[in-house]
């Protein structure tokens, strides 16, 4: 895949709609991420690993380039505002906000 190709698959480039960069300097990119109840976020990536911090919790549907389930949060224990936890990079993807909230995270 040709470095175009990657960087337009990147979560801010592939999904402005519901990424938004609430900061960017040479050591780190902070995302503000927001997905409507119904909503799903186009196929994208997270190149690098990150924090999460949770804002407000949705149960969710993500699946990979090909469509196959990869998490489905329901039947999960939901995550409350406040929650901080990491996560690794994140290859393709999509996520669905199958809940009745939005929800939001800031990476």
């Amino acid at each position: 895949m040709t470095q175009g190709k990657i960087d337009s698959l990147d979560a801010v480039s592939a999904a402005p709609r519901f990424h938004r960069v609430l900061l960017d300097n040479d050591m780190v990119r902070v995302l503000d991420t927001i997905v409507p109840p119904g909503e799903t976020v186009p196929l994208h990536t997270h190149r690098w690993p990150s924090v999460l911090y949770v804002v407000s919790w949705s149960d969710f549907v993500r699946r990979d380039a090909d469509g196959k389930l990869i998490k489905d949060s329901r039947g999960s224990t939901p995550l409350a505002a406040g929650t901080a936890l990491w996560s690794g990079p994140l290859p393709l993807h999509t996520l669905e906000n199958v809940g009745e909230d939005e929800l939001r995270m800031i990476a």
